[in-house]
């Protein structure tokens, strides 16, 4: 006997219908296979045309290269550490914008794929290929200029 007043038979059977998991459906003929699949990108036109060609200011730049090469990004496609892209936290994916580092006067346009950064006081994250154009690969990071394109 329990201390509940019933026997342990009665106790344990009363966990039976909780022991079997539900059946696993099979896949059905719609599957979609995330390897292949290329979602559209994301360009909210009206959003971009208001700001289009304006300063956006001045920011930290860091980058991401070989440790997330071939990744997914958060548009979906794979992402290139040669390409020239980038990631931000608001711009719509496909925004084109220009970065340039004031302490050397290089600039480099990227396309935005990607959300981020996230890491505190960092205003875009850049692949590997516009950072070095930009001169702050050994530093890891720099102040820049953002200008959203048309």
């Amino acid at each position: 006997m329990t201390a509940e007043g019933i026997s342990e038979a009665e106790f344990e059977s009363s966990f039976e219908r909780f022991d079997a998991l539900p059946a696993i459906p099979e896949p059905s003929g719609n599957v979609v296979d995330l390897d292949s699949f290329e979602p559209p990108i994301e360009v909210e036109k009206e959003s971009v045309a208001d700001i289009s060609g304006r300063s956006l200011g001045f920011g930290v730049a860091s980058y991401y290269g070989r440790r997330f090469h071939g990744r997914r990004t958060a548009n979906g496609e794979r992402f290139d550490m040669n390409a020239l892209t980038a990631a931000h936290k608001t711009l719509p994916f496909g925004s084109r914008v220009r970065v340039t580092n004031p302490r050397n006067g290089k600039s480099v346009v990227v396309r935005i794929n990607d959300r981020g950064p996230f890491i505190r006081g960092r205003t875009i994250d850049l692949s590997r290929n516009a950072a070095q154009k930009l001169g702050i690969i050994q530093r890891g990071h720099g102040r820049v200029e953002l200008e959203l394109l048309k």
